[in-house]
């Protein structure tokens, strides 16, 4: 929550007892009376979904729907967050009216998803909590300030290809600048109430807007679409349209960041937080209970995902101990982690040669994926490292959504800053998560099955979607890429990546821990370098909880397989495992766990 909409939507970014569910629709009511409340139910979705698109035009425009395009939204104001309170009330109620007995069981979990989306808008909305989220409304990981640029440089996919299309463009550009004032605005109200970001997040921004106000106005991704403006346009229109670009910039876009960069900078920074961890910050231990059950679904305390922290990582430990023994190491742990750190052979030296390992692993991965999934994905995935401009402060790797329809592909992005600290063990586990079949898979699905609601193909929760991408790790195993040893300590690796988050977020936002103590925590007990340790717990600090979720969702999805395969035997298929975790969506945890227990049942009986 940053807010937790805009968190999400920045990110740019993202239930009950279900039997063999082929698809929502499918699933015929068994009298009229229950058609009667299906379609109640679905038009209720509809309406929700249609003026949902409206009050958010970037979930539109990432759908490939152009239809508010014109425009980025109206966040960080009173009008926009009273329009989403009062949707989450008014759809509450009308879901109240429909008879959840008389639906269907696949109808039911709609319905449940539903409510729980929509109680969870509302627990982000109350004035305490807008109180700690908004005026806080940006940091180096979750911004517009960095999200923006590469929207409207045209390369994600977003259509600027007519006349119409690159003035929407310029109009979304002047909807930027009217929310890096109103971020201002909402920064100094955090300041004047001592509800402050910190200065390690605050020094990282200036460093990205420096970044970006030393390019010039034609080096800069927003001068990427004048660069290839259509040649079937005017020469008229492209004059026109060049003017306009250049002043939208030099007049608008550099003036705003420079307003934002001088405003944290000389005001801002001199007053904001020393400590690390939200529960240092005023009201911060009640926001972060809040923010651990938005990020997991389920009731944890932040001891409790601390302790489960702490086991996984010794489990892990002994893993790594077993692959150093194998490969014949003598050394401690310590030194084998180093090993890998320092050793020139588990180095890349190029990003041309990074790129073409990565498009090696996607060949080996299609070659294997049909044994384990019965539905492929119909939107092609590409795979591309992170622009310069941006790779410095990203994550290892991230996926960007494609369009429900395949004409934009999916992204698997990799980072190849500073290559000299990274390693080469982890590659075939960062593609399995990012790509395929994880991220790719879980979120093309949804995306594509049109039997589902429109919430449910597009919406989502962490946990799950966090959740399924590390067991698609997992997966490296059945696909054989795990026999070699140092391809398994790369997994193990990654695996305990997301084990200690369990224990530095909780560590950070709940028990005090210093940045620095994070990082050492981090090296001890991976073979991690020095520059992916620090921006990861510089993530954890900037958006609290959210690491929590991808250790909580793969333990209970491979806790759901382990009792599928008990329970079934031979009858147990992992093909239609896989399919009844993804082919509803993302689901909140516990739904998740009713719907697989109901279709062990069904096979066991059918």
């Amino acid at each position: 929550m940053k807010t937790l909409r805009l968190a999400l939507l920045a990110s740019a970014l993202l239930t009950a007892p279900l039997a063999a569910a082929p698809a929502l629709a499918k699933t015929a009511p068994a009298a009229s009376t229950a058609q009667s409340e299906h379609d109640k139910l679905f038009a209720l979705f509809a309406r929700s979904d249609e003026e949902n698109l409206k009050r958010n035009p970037l979930s539109a425009l990432f759908r490939g729907d152009m239809r508010y395009a014109d425009r980025l939204g109206d966040f960080l104001t009173p009008e926009y967050n009273a329009a989403e309170r009062k949707a989450a009330e008014d759809e509450l109620a009308a879901l109240a009216r429909i008879d959840r007995a008389k639906l269907s069981a696949t109808d039911q979990i709609a319905y449940d998803v539903f409510k729980y989306d929509r109680t969870s808008t509302l627990k982000g909305l109350t004035p305490e909590i807008l109180a700690l989220t908004e005026t806080r409304p940006m940091n180096h990981f979750f911004g517009f300030h960095t999200f923006y640029p590469t929207l409207a440089s045209g390369k994600t996919g977003i259509p600027l290809k007519t006349v119409t299309d690159h003035e929407n463009n310029l109009k979304r550009h002047a909807d930027y600048v009217k929310l890096i004032d109103r971020s201002i605005a909402k920064f100094r109200e955090g300041k004047a109430s001592g509800v402050l970001e910190t200065k390690l997040t605050i020094r990282n921004m200036i460093e990205q807007l420096d970044t970006q106000l030393k390019l010039k106005p034609e080096e800069s991704p927003y001068w990427e679409p004048v660069k290839a403006l259509d040649p079937a346009l005017t020469e008229a229109d492209k004059t026109r349209l060049t003017t306009a670009y250049r002043a939208a910039i030099v007049e608008g876009i550099y003036p705003a960041n420079t307003r934002l960069r001088d405003f944290l900078r000389d005001e801002y920074l001199a007053a904001a937080r020393d400590s690390v961890g939200l529960s240092q910050m005023k009201d911060g231990a009640r926001l972060y209970s809040l923010l651990i059950e938005n990020s997991t679904t389920l009731p944890y305390s932040a001891e409790e995902l601390h302790q489960l922290g702490l086991s996984e990582v010794k489990r892990i430990r002994e893993g790594m101990e077993q692959v150093r023994d194998e490969v014949g190491f003598e050394g401690t742990l310590a030194e084998f982690f180093t090993h890998i750190r320092t050793d020139p052979k588990f180095k890349r030296q190029s990003r041309e040669e990074i790129t073409q390992r990565y498009y090696e692993i996607g060949k080996q991965v299609d070659e294997k994926i049909s044994a384990f999934f019965s539905v492929l994905p119909k939107t092609p995935l590409q795979i591309r490292p992170y622009e310069e401009f941006r790779e410095k402060f990203e994550a290892g790797g991230s996926y960007q959504q494609g369009t429900p329809d395949g004409s934009r592909p999916g992204t698997f992005y990799f980072n190849a800053y500073d290559l000299p600290s990274r390693t080469t063990p982890g590659e075939v586990t960062l593609y399995l998560h990012e790509g395929a079949p994880g991220h790719h898979f879980q979120i093309s699905l949804a995306q594509e099955n049109d039997k589902l609601p429109a919430f449910m193909r597009f919406g989502g929760n962490t946990a799950y979607v966090e959740g399924w991408a590390l067991y698609a790790e997992t997966l490296g195993y059945d696909m054989g890429f795990y026999k070699d040893p140092y391809s398994r300590q790369g997994t193990l690796d990654d695996e305990m990546l997301r084990a200690m988050r369990l224990v530095v977020d909780t560590g950070i936002h709940a028990k005090g821990w210093t940045r620095d103590q994070a990082i050492e925590f981090m090296l001890a007990n991976s073979a991690m370098g020095k520059t992916d340790a620090t921006a990861e717990v510089e993530r954890y600090i900037a958006i609290p909880s959210q690491a929590l979720a991808y250790k909580v969702g793969a333990l209970k999805i491979q806790a759901l397989r382990r009792e599928a395969e008990t329970a079934l035997g031979k009858k147990f298929d992992i093909r239609a495992f896989h399919d009844q975790v993804l082919n509803t969506g993302a689901l909140p945890l516990p739904v998740l766990e009713a719907k697989i227990r109901t279709w062990i049942r069904t096979v066991q009986t059918g």
